[in-house]
């Protein structure tokens, strides 16, 4: 294990690619650059309040034990060896074209080597003002970084690729942030985070030198990458199985949203990882009602771009606008554009793996497509809490039941009486259903199995995390350190406590039901 400080960090990117490294951070346009130079804003007091110890032992980073090295946490402390910077990138936001974007909040202090030789880019979210800024003071505040440092650690645990969070420290400063964009700005206790990855390349990292026709950047920044991060991939012509491969791990990234019923929020291009990673965690939120409509994002109204079940749509979209940024290093686009159309395939055969696996199915056969659309049609209509349903469905009695005793069943998952057709649909789904299991080529408790490996028990539901940033600006960390535990195991029953609905308080409480851009 190794301290912060007397770690020698690798800076590989800044190495390889030009830079502005005048470390003027006047929010300004910067051609020719892939990153410019930004050190961290110190702040008044920053303290320790979270530390991810499995992500540490991963990395082999020893948690702090001095001042100092909280100090590098908060953003008030640069090591020899780091070199701070802001990433330049552009992207597509809300479907339009957004331009120069940028890095406005975060800041890359190095790249850390674990001890398996594996690195990871170490990136302060809330730590200052930065070229990339625009007209926004790069700080972070309480609530949002407690937001990130849960859900990205939630995921990882879910078993969802992600970006991860090692550490949440309080900066003892206070942050104006108008949290609706409604005109009622106030004060929040300010915050930030230390986020962890491979790379926080997007796909707005390609976007950005195409559209300036910065071809040589964009060549070398896809050399960069595939080597890097796809060695795997030989041959002169490596481009096309690059994006095959970026292709397959997006569609297989949604597939894993769709399993856990995450809604990220804000799927612009400059949020998608080229990794396939689950980035930027904003107003993202776990469904409680299965609702495909459902978006999280007040700045999502009233088109509902990003909702729940336009996530994989979005998705093809936003590959779509990766593949144009490439283009120009292609001779021609007829075979990118016929790697683009292997998205549907790829991803609907995922999917309905993956719902065969939440139904505890031996296999999806070519038949039952038929029972998971009815699934789906089942969901969308009743909207029962999705979570708990499933749960419901894997204690299931194996014998046909009548109508009176299946809706008692999983009556504590409906947010409201059902009306006689969502009785009918419920009861249909659930006899057909019983009709496919019983022609599993597996035992029951195989197929219990699946369903319990398939199907989280606990998820970090908002109106949790509602309670928890409010507790802790109260200065109570109860919840907080009781979510930090549960979200560790989400699988079994010994956080069964958090094992209930969203209360009716929640429906229209502002940070549970709809939260901004700024969450």
């Amino acid at each position: 294990m190794q301290s912060l400080q007397e770690k020698e960090y690798k800076k590989e990117f800044v190495e390889t690619f030009p830079g502005d490294d005048s470390g003027n951070t006047r929010p300004r346009q910067t051609l020719g650059v892939l990153y410019s130079k930004a050190l961290p804003t110190p702040v008044k007091s920053p303290s320790l309040l979270a530390w991810s110890e499995s992500l540490a032992q991963e990395l082999g980073v020893q948690k702090p034990v001095d001042q100092q090295e909280v100090d590098i946490l908060g953003g008030n402390k640069v090591t020899a060896s780091m070199y701070p910077y802001a990433a330049c990138y552009a992207g597509h936001q809300f479907g339009n074209w957004a331009g120069q974007l940028g890095d406005g909040r975060a800041i890359t202090l190095g790249e850390w080597e674990s001890p398996h030789g594996q690195t990871y880019e170490l990136q302060l979210k809330g730590a200052g003002q930065t070229a990339y800024s625009r007209r926004a003071d790069g700080r972070a505040v309480l609530r949002s970084s407690v937001r990130e440092y849960l859900m990205s650690e939630a995921m990882h645990y879910l078993g969802v690729p992600t970006t991860r969070a090692l550490s949440l420290v309080a900066t003892g400063d206070q942050v104006m942030r108008d949290m609706f964009y409604n005109g009622n700005p106030a004060f929040e206790p300010g915050a930030i985070v230390l986020r962890v990855a491979p790379s926080f390349l997007r796909f707005g990292s390609f976007e950005m030198p195409a559209a300036r026709k910065e071809v040589e950047n964009l060549r070398k920044l896809v050399d960069w990458t595939i080597s890097r991060y796809y060695s795997h991939i030989q041959g002169e012509e490596k481009v096309l199985p690059w994006f095959k491969e970026v292709v397959a791990r997006t569609a297989r990234l949604v597939v894993e949203w769709m399993r856990v019923g995450f809604v990220h929020g804000v799927m612009n291009t400059d949020n998608m990882s080229v990794l396939g990673l689950t980035i930027d965690y904003g107003p993202f939120s776990f469904l409680d009602n299965y609702d495909p409509n459902f978006t999280p994002n007040t700045t999502d109204l009233p088109g509902r771009r990003y909702a729940f079940g336009k996530q994989a749509s979005i998705a093809y979209w936003n590959l779509g606008c990766l593949a144009s940024a490439i283009a120009p290093l292609l001779p021609g686009t007829e075979e990118l554009v016929a790697t683009l159309e292997t998205y549907s395939d790829l991803f609907y055969t995922e999917y309905y793996a993956m719902l065969g696996r939440k139904l505890g199915l031996d296999q999806v056969r070519e038949e039952d497509t038929e029972l998971l659309t009815q699934l789906e049609k089942m969901l969308a209509t009743v909207q029962p809490d999705m979570t708990m349903f499933y749960q419901y469905l894997i204690e299931l009695p194996a014998a046909q039941q009548e109508e009176p005793a299946i809706v008692a069943h999983f009556k504590d998952a409906f947010y409201q009486e059902l009306s006689g057709k969502e009785r009918e649909l419920l009861v249909d789904f659930i006899n057909a259903y019983g009709r496919r299991r019983s022609a599993n080529a597996i035992s029951r408790e195989e197929s219990q199995e699946l369903m319990r490996k398939a199907n989280p028990r606990f998820i970090l539901r908002n109106y949790l995390l509602h309670q928890a940033i409010h507790e802790l600006e109260q200065g109570q960390d109860t919840l907080f350190l009781k979510l930090q535990e549960a979200i560790q195991d989400p699988y079994s029953h010994r956080y069964d406590e958090f094992f209930a609905k969203r209360p009716d308080w929640a429906t229209q409480q502002a940070g549970c039901s709809m939260l901004s851009c700024s969450s």
